[in-house]
């Protein structure tokens, strides 16, 4: 079969052009700026864990934003009532909605239009048609106010948008570079700042309201009293512990500032904070200090009294200056929140996590070394496996590595250190499609086929596996993509992109490469020999004699790890149960006893320390604490103050801050998803085998799935986000695996008719008993390095797939075939006796 003219110069235009789009990652950065109108994209944008800096997810509260429309509709409806007369406490909040309580008929006839002009447009229904944010009903002598969900949803949206805009600009104001800020889902805020190691500052920045307010302060009430007078409350100090008995009553709002700008006193040099009101502030700050000089005026931002300075003269110029003890830092910090405005609801911050540049760039080194190293192995395997021919496929797979880092940067796409973990995973996969097409020409080569068709067979008979082995794997990677977070989902994606790729180089490039060897030396016979001289035969090993051995040692190893995930259970990792983690590296031996000693003197909970490093790395975890975020802050200042004592040239090269909610939601997305793939490989292979073909390889996927929860368990590897990337990355090797036995099992059942089901079988298994485990080897080749060297961050990706990649190996060989000798003979004896007599098909 000959390739068109135009089909080649296709190829070799996407080839080039891959090959172009990936030649700015490794270009030096000047040379970059000389050519960079000649290249098609720009090198691919590292994550933060290879760069260094802050990522936080922020989620507007939802519960917050209800009860201040709430408010603001109860303030408004007993307006509407003090109009008409009617007493203000006839309404009153009951739940989600607001009850307005009028005996008389017709008052309520009154009131009753000046409620439902409340309502605000929401949407529309169609048509032009817009809905209502309030629904209001009417029941004997209660008038009903609800909040609609077309309502809410328009306000959590304004409410994001504007988060999105005063975040922004609260970050520009501080000076970040490249920060990248976007919206994730309907109520949450992505902001992720490079270079930003410290993230307790920007917790601050972009957690807090900033509304600010100016109070006079009530000096004839003692503020250490447990009950104010009516009008007057107690507020703390933000920064001296003090009390301060505020009048209720905002004598000056806070969005009266017109400007605040972070300085220092000329007299004293201590930072302050200097503001501007607008023409209307300007007015009333001018009569509040006219008309109470000596008594001291509070200045409130989010509840705390920054500062209650005595007005010693009238000021009509609308200009003042707040000093509170401030370092220069937080002096900056508050002008940005002041110049910034408030939020239109709280936030909170629901995900945070940093890391050092020196995390980073060891991050990447670690990335460039596994990454050869395993490409390098696998380059050996194939020249072992298939001689002079393996360089044509080795040929291939750099092609496919260039290609992937190529599209990347075309997508524009941020490379994580999970995303390397990708494509040096898929370096491994990407051979799988060679060695099918390699066995297929060795087989066709013994069965008397010349050079060009045994090519051309070969190729045709491998294509229609290669398909079907990469659409189940695709489908969990699909899967990892829509329900993973952050770098998980950078994995995806350089997964899927391998997948595609692979597909490409194999059957096309690598295809035209030996076609053009062989024309080129007229060879009438295409043999493959290894690199040590020519191919052993097809073995004829009866594995289904051994069966019930296989099964039962295979049923012992799955019982043993569902106890084992009992007992003694699985080590999650921070993103299942939340809490704070902080990793240290110090340039001597850390003295873990003492460390442990100190942090467990803070009363933060249970504390556990992992050592790592040679003794000079040191991982610490401690449970979320009791309340808000601002209690996560305090607590992971307590601990690095703690490190600093025991360790003083100790560096923090990553913290990360897990609340419930995000913990519970990955939790749930990580099952959702491992059981989703599990249906789609369910229904793919009943649609392209038949029924006891798809049962068969989710009981295998089973047994697969519960050994490596089991390793996981007995190893006490960290089970996180990483970790349940490796278990459905194992899912779609493993069901590849059987896909490829199964395809030889049908395309057997056609050939071979009359042939005994249990010797079809092994047949069949005998016929890819080579690919099996060629496959494997060059998948766990190339995860090898990453194991030994990869570090913790993708220690719990690379060990679990090595022991998958064993486990899926030996099930497609042991287990899967047997399992379906069962179903086809439990089939056939049930259809046996629903109608006797009658000659059954073979399956």
């Amino acid at each position: 079969m000959r390739t068109s003219k135009w089909a080649v110069l296709a190829y070799v235009a996407i080839t080039l052009f891959g090959i172009l789009a990936a030649l700015p990652n490794i270009l030096p950065a000047s040379v970059q700026q000389q050519y960079a109108s000649f290249l098609p994209v720009k090198p691919v944008t590292l994550g933060l864990d290879l760069k260094g800096g802050s990522h936080l997810v922020l989620e507007v509260d939802a519960a917050g934003l209800r009860q201040a429309r709430l408010n603001t509709l109860l303030d408004d409806i007993r307006g509407a009532l003090r109009t008409e007369r009617i007493p203000t406490s006839s309404a009153r909040i009951a739940g989600d909605s607001i009850a307005v309580k009028i005996a008389d008929q017709a008052d309520r006839d009154k009131v009753m239009p000046k409620i439902q002009e409340l309502a605000v447009p929401a949407g529309t229904l169609g048509f032009g048609t817009a809905s209502s944010d309030i629904e209001v009903t009417t029941a004997d002598d209660t008038i009903t106010v609800k909040l609609t969900e077309a309502g809410l949803s328009e306000r959590m949206t304004a409410a994001v948008d504007q988060s999105l805009e005063i975040i922004r600009r609260r970050v520009d104001q501080v000076g970040v570079a490249e920060p990248l800020i976007q919206r994730v889902g309907s109520d949450r805020i992505l902001v992720q700042l490079p270079g930003l190691q410290d993230p307790t500052r920007l917790r601050q920045l972009l957690g807090s309201t900033a509304q600010m307010s100016f109070h006079m302060v009530d000096t004839s009430v003692d503020p250490n009293t447990a009950t104010p007078p009516r009008g007057v409350d107690i507020l703390p100090g933000t920064n001296d512990g003090a009390k301060y008995a505020v009048e209720s009553r905002v004598a000056i709002s806070g969005e009266r500032l017109a400007d605040a700008k972070a300085g220092f006193n000329q007299q004293t040099n201590e930072p302050i904070v200097s503001f501007t009101f607008d023409s209307q502030g300007a007015r009333q700050f001018a009569e509040i200090t006219r008309d109470n000089v000596g008594l001291p005026f509070a200045i409130v931002l989010d509840g705390k009294v920054l500062t209650a300075p005595r007005i010693n003269e009238p000021i009509p110029g609308g200009q003042g200056q707040i000093s509170g003890n401030f370092t220069a830092q937080e002096a900056t910090v508050l002008s940005a929140l002041l110049r910034s405005g408030a939020l239109p609801a709280p936030l909170t911050i629901i995900e945070e996590r940093s890391v050092g540049p020196n995390l980073g760039s060891d991050s990447i080194r670690m990335g460039i070394y596994t990454g050869l190293a395993g490409f390098a192995l696998v380059v050996v395997l194939m020249v072992v496996l298939y001689g002079s021919w393996g360089m044509i496929a080795n040929l291939g797979l750099l092609l496919h590595t260039i290609l992937t880092i190529g599209v990347l940067g075309m997508l524009g796409s941020t490379l994580t250190l999970p995303g390397i973990a990708g494509i040096i995973l898929g370096i491994g996969m990407a051979v799988d499609a060679n060695i099918l097409i390699n066995a297929r020409i060795r087989e066709e080569t013994e069965g008397g086929a010349g050079a060009m068709k045994a090519l051309d067979i070969g190729f045709s008979k491998a294509y229609a596996t290669i398909i079907d082995s990469n659409v189940t794997t695709l489908s969990g990677t699909i899967l990892l993509f829509m329900f993973g977070t952050g770098p998980v989902r950078g994995f995806a994606i350089t997964m899927m992109l391998g997948i595609v790729i692979s597909m490409f180089t194999s059957i096309t490039v690598v295809r035209l490469a030996m076609r053009e060897v062989v024309v080129r030396r007229k060879m009438k016979k295409l043999e493959i020999p290894s690199l040590f001289g020519g191919v052993p035969h097809i073995p004829k090993i009866s594995f289904m004699k051994g069966r019930f051995v296989a099964i039962g040692m295979s049923a012992f190893l799955s019982v043993s790890s569902v106890v084992l995930f009992f007992h003694p259970g699985l080590n999650y990792g921070i993103d299942f149960v939340g809490g704070i983690q902080v990793e240290a590296t110090s340039k001597s031996v850390l003295d873990l006893p003492k460390l442990r000693s100190e942090l467990e003197g803070l009363n933060l909970g249970e504390v556990a320390l992992q050592e790592f490093g040679q003794n000079q790395s040191v991982l610490i975890r401690v449970q979320r604490q009791a309340g808000g975020e601002q209690e996560q802050t305090v607590a992971l200042n307590k601990i690095k103050d703690s490190v600093a004592q025991v360790i003083p040239d100790a560096s923090f090269e990553r913290t990360e801050v897990v609340g419930p909610t995000i913990s519970a939601e990955l939790a749930r997305s990580g099952f959702l998803a491992v059981v989703l793939a599990m249906l789609a490989i369910l229904f793919y292979i009943w649609w392209r085998f038949e029924w006891h073909f798809a049962v068969g390889a989710i009981a295998v996927l089973l047994l697969d799935i519960t050994k490596t929860i089991g390793f996981f368990a007995l190893t006490g590897i960290d089970f996180n986000l990483t970790a349940i990337a490796a278990l459905l990355t194992m899912i779609g090797y493993s069901v590849n695996d059987k896909v490829v036995v199964y395809d030889r099992m049908r395309e057997n059942l056609r050939k071979y008719k009359s042939m005994p089901f249990s010797d079809l079988i092994d047949l069949s298994i005998n016929q890819v008993l080579a690919r099996c485990i060629f496959t494997s080897m060059a998948t766990a080749f190339s995860l090898v390095p990453m194991a030994i060297w990869g570090g913790d961050a993708v220690k719990s990706f690379a060990w679990p797939m090595i022991f998958g990649v064993i486990v899926a190996t030996t099930s497609s060989i042991y287990i899967g075939g047997p399992i379906l000798l069962f179903l086809s003979r439990w089939w056939k004896d049930r259809e046996a006796t629903r109608a006797p007599g009658t000659e059954l098909a073979k399956s």
